[in-house]
This record gives C-alpha cells, sequence and structure tokens, in this order.
C-alpha cells in the first residue's frame, strides 16, 4: 500500500484501533486509485466507539481556543501556511491517486489551501471585528462583538478534499471554535496530511480534530448536542439527510453548499473563441465532477451549428489519462469509483431514452492501467423538455446538452428551468443584456464572460433552491462561525431617580 492512515486524531495525537470492532466484526475501508484500481491506496479501520473521544476533544479544545487573543490564532494560521508551502507537493499528489485529478489541477488546489489562509486573514476576518456605537442612544454606548459557536463539524467532499473543507476549518478556527474535521471516505489520506500540518505548527490539544469514516460516523456526531456548528458540501441528497438530522436541534447552525445544473447562455453576439475556451474548462474540469461544472448551454439558434461543430472537434481531442503515470499530460483523469462510473453511464441511456441528439457518445474507456475512465460528452435538443428528468439531474461527470433559443427571455427561462441555482455563465458582448441575466437568473454566482467553474475566494460563494441553504462559503464562510452579541452600555452612572419613570406615584 502506498499510504498509511494513522487513525483518527484528537487530544493532540492519532490514535489507532484494530480493524475488529468491540463487537468482533470487521469494520474497515479499503481505497484503490480510480486512475489504477490494480493498486491499494490504504486501508483503515472505522473506529465508532472513538466518536464521543472526538468530541470530549473538541469541547475541551474550544474552552482553551476560544479565550486566546485574535492575534494568537492567526499566529497559528501563520505556522500552519508554513507547513502546507513544504508539503505541498506531497499533497498534490495524494489528492490526484485519492480522487483522480490530473497533477497539475491538484497543484492548483494545494496552492489554493495556501493562499486561503491569507484570504481569511485579510478579507474574511474584517466582516466580524467587534465594533462600539457611541451615543447609539442619549448617554449609552452600543457594542457588537462576534463569538465562537463551539466545537464545528465540517463533513468535507471528495472533488475537492483540502481546498473547499480548509476554507471552513480556517473560518471557524480563526473566530474562536475548535473543529472536528470528517473528511470524504474516498480521500482520506490528503484530510491526514491537512491535519498532519496543523499538528506540525503547534496547535494546541483538542483544537483540531480529525474522524475517519463513511456516513455513519457522520449521522453519530450530529447526534451530540456539544457540536454548534455543521458545514457539510457535497449533494443535495446527503444535505436533505443533514437537516433531517439536526433540524429539531435549534442550537446548532447548519450550512450547506450544494449541487448545480449550472447553465450558460451563449448569446449570437458573443466572442465565440472566448466562449469556446470557457465552455470547455467549464463542462470538463475535474472530469465533470465539480459543484459548479457547466452542464446546459442554451445557444443562440444563429450560431448553434458552428459552434457546436467546433466545440465537438476539440471535445474528441481532450486527453484522459492517469493523473501523474501518463505518455501525454491529460486534460482530465478518471471519475472517482465505479459507482460514478455506473451513474454517468445511466444518465447517457437516459439521455438517449429522452430523445435527445448524441453528438459525442460518453462512454467507458480503456488506457493502459485499468481505472475509472470515460469520455466526455455532448447532447442536444431544438429546445427544452419540461418533463426530461435528464435536464434536471447533477450528472457529476463530463456532459454538456446545448439547447437551442431564439430570444434572450427564453435562454433565461431554461437558465431558471432547474431545481439547483449554484451558478451560470453568461456570454455577450451586450452589457445591458448581461445586467438582465443577473438580475433575472436565480443562481448565487452569475459570470459574464466566464465559465462558472473558478470562483474568487474574495466573493461569496454560495447557492438557491436546491444549492444551498443561504450561508455562503469562500469570504463570506466566516460569517456562519460566529454569533453576535449586542450590549447597552450607559456611560454615566448618576441615577435619575425613579419618579422620572412615569405611572409610579412616588
Amino acid at each position: 500500500m502506498k499510504f498509511k492512515i494513522k487513525g483518527n486524531y484528537y487530544f493532540g495525537k492519532y490514535n489507532q484501533t484494530s480493524l475488529k470492532g468491540t463487537d468482533g466484526v470487521e469494520h474497515f475501508i479499503k481505497r484503490e486509485c480510480p486512475a489504477d484500481t490494480d493498486t491499494t491506496l490504504w486501508e483503515m479501520p472505522i473506529a465508532y466507539g472513538q466518536v464521543e473521544s472526538v468530541v470530549e476533544s473538541a469541547v475541551e479544545g474550544h474552552k482553551f481556543w476560544k479565550r486566546i487573543t485574535i492575534d494568537e490564532r492567526i499566529g497559528f494560521l501563520k505556522k500552519y501556511q508554513e507547513q502546507v508551502i513544504a508539503r505541498k507537493d506531497e499533497i498534490a499528489r495524494a489528492i490526484s491517486l485519492e480522487m483522480g485529478k490530473p497533477l497539475w489541477e491538484a497543484l492548483g488546489e494545494a496552492n489554493s489551501v495556501v493562499g486561503k489562509v491569507d484570504v481569511t486573514i485579510n478579507d474574511s476576518l474584517p466582516r466580524v471585528r467587534d465594533q462600539e456605537f457611541e451615543n447609539i442612544m442619549p448617554g449609552i454606548k452600543g457594542a457588537l462583538a462576534y463569538r465562537s459557536l463551539g466545537p464545528a463539524l465540517i463533513i468535507g467532499p471528495f472533488n475537492f478534499p483540502c481546498h473547499l473543507a480548509n476554507t471552513q476549518i480556517l473560518s471557524a478556527l480563526i473566530t474562536g471554535n475548535s473543529v472536528i474535521f470528517k473528511p470524504s471516505e474516498k480521500t482520506a489520506y490528503s484530510a491526514q496530511l491537512l491535519i498532519d500540518c496543523f499538528h506540525e505548527a503547534g496547535f494546541p490539544n483538542g483544537v483540531v480534530n480529525l474522524i475517519q469514516g463513511g456516513g455513519e460516523i457522520a449521522r453519530r456526531l450530529l447526534t451530540y448536542k456539544e457540536i454548534k456548528g455543521v458545514y457539510f458540501t457535497g449533494s443535495k441528497e446527503v444535505g436533505l439527510e443533514v437537516l433531517k438530522s439536526t433540524h429539531q436541534d435549534l442550537s446548532k447552525l447548519v450550512a450547506l453548499e450544494l449541487g448545480g445544473k449550472n447553465p450558460g447562455i451563449l448569446h449570437h453576439d458573443a466572442n465565440l473563441d472566448v466562449a469556446l475556451e470557457e465552455l470547455l474548462k467549464a463542462c470538463y474540469l475535474t472530469s465533470g465532477q465539480r459543484c459548479t461544472s457547466n452542464s446546459i448551454i442554451a445557444i443562440h439558434e444563429n450560431i448553434a451549428e458552428e459552434f457546436i461543430d467546433k466545440f465537438h472537434k476539440i471535445s474528441k481531442k481532450i486527453i484522459v489519462d492517469h493523473p501523474i503515470d501518463y505518455e501525454k499530460e491529460p486534460f482530465m483523469g478518471p471519475l472517482v469509483d465505479q459507482r460514478s462510473v455506473d451513474s454517468y453511464l445511466l444518465y447517457m441511456g437516459m439521455a438517449k431514452r429522452e430523445g435527445f441528439d448524441e453528438v459525442m457518445r460518453g462512454k467507458q474507456i480503456s488506457k493502459k492501467h485499468n481505472g475509472y475512465y470515460v469520455s466526455p460528452s455532448i447532447h442536444y435538443s431544438e429546445s427544452w423538455k419540461e418533463d426530461s428528468l435528464f435536464l434536471q439531474s447533477e450528472i457529476f461527470g463530463p456532459n454538456c446538452t446545448f439547447v437551442k433559443y431564439k430570444e434572450i427571455e427564453e435562454a433565461i427561462d431554461i437558465a431558471n428551468a432547474t431545481e439547483y441555482g449554484l451558478a451560470a455563465g453568461v456570454f455577450t458582448n451586450d452589457e445591458a443584456l448581461f445586467k438582465k441575466c443577473f438580475e433575472e437568473i436565480d443562481a448565487g454566482l452569475i459570470n459574464w464572460n466566464r465559465s462558472t467553474c473558478g470562483a474568487s475566494p474574495k466573493l461569496p460563494f454560495g447557492g438557491l433552491k436546491n444549492s444551498g441553504n443561504y450561508h455562503p462559503a469562500a469570504v463570506a464562510m466566516i460569517d456562519s462561525c460566529v454569533l453576535q452579541k449586542a450590549s447597552l452600555q450607559m456611560q454615566s452612572v448618576l441615577p435619575q431617580g425613579i419618579s422620572s419613570i412615569k405611572g409610579i406615584d412616588i
């Protein structure tokens, strides 16, 4: 095996357990490399019996961490950043082998982990600085303080196993919360490397904790009253399960970053060369396994044939291969597992049954290594199909569907036709037309002449409808990590006398 899983991290150290649980039955997860299924990356036991200890560790860590100063917390974050810089190549390699994205893309993720420290300190933290208001009432000063919630549970995704969780962890930590990180069971080693960096940075015991495992571990953690913040990134279906587990616990703040069925609008006056480059990235980066992947392109009838032909020709040239061991550097690696392949192929059959034109067929492909490799796919429809399950579903694979339109109002209707509202891209040279789209499309992120992939960490990132619950991430993540405490403070303590109160006869 390439990697060693050291166990769950709590009370400042890793705690390993045997493969056999207290019931005498083996509970463990085995991870194969999605790009080379003949290679086992690691095996790890699932320690259900350690859940309570992890929570106790976070409770104790919070008692200390909430009392130290902001400057002290910043100092710890800076030390963590130094550790990530020193190990970013190792982190990138782990990401590539565990989830399949090409090494060049994984290096970008590792670099974003480094950069997020500065964004958290310089851009997020000012949003929650304490404030005072002189003479908010006659002779009275007002004060507003932002304080930690308590132990925070971060449930991470597989597609950005370090970057997305890192955003949530840093925002929670800088505001005084302790953290329990439950990563995807598909990317346990990448998560462990992050925790190693916190450990080497000298974080106090209990402030940062890691627990490995699948959905059952998360379900058990969600039942603990001691956990006050819950931050989940993943599918709508699992997000709803998180809400079901927490909706009767009013002491928990729950922030969900969910999926998308993200549209692009390609108007007849757009720069087609720019649109071609941007939409190829939007549809196929990370093999389509991004919540911001572009999967529907509303295209004006005047340019549909020309553009789709160009898009198809380049799509056929995309290199799909092992993320590290390749002859030519790939743009796409494999999907994350066999279940994802099966789901992707299922949607290909669904599109055919629903009558979509198959411009490019998505299929499983063979490479030098056995792995979960698939080809990109392209579909086309003359108009929107209201009863199409294919058009409504988040495929989470390298697919796009072109839908033709005549007037911009029709394109906006197409963009708003799904249950999701995460991101959209509008390609046009007409600023007024973009502004119309910006106002009328129901999405949290709407780009102009740019793809839906690759949000700025200095802007809020969150979706509407079934793409989230109005707690955006990125720079705004910190807003969901604090409670607000207000105070009215009388500056003069000279009594006015009870007789000044109306309705009392002295």
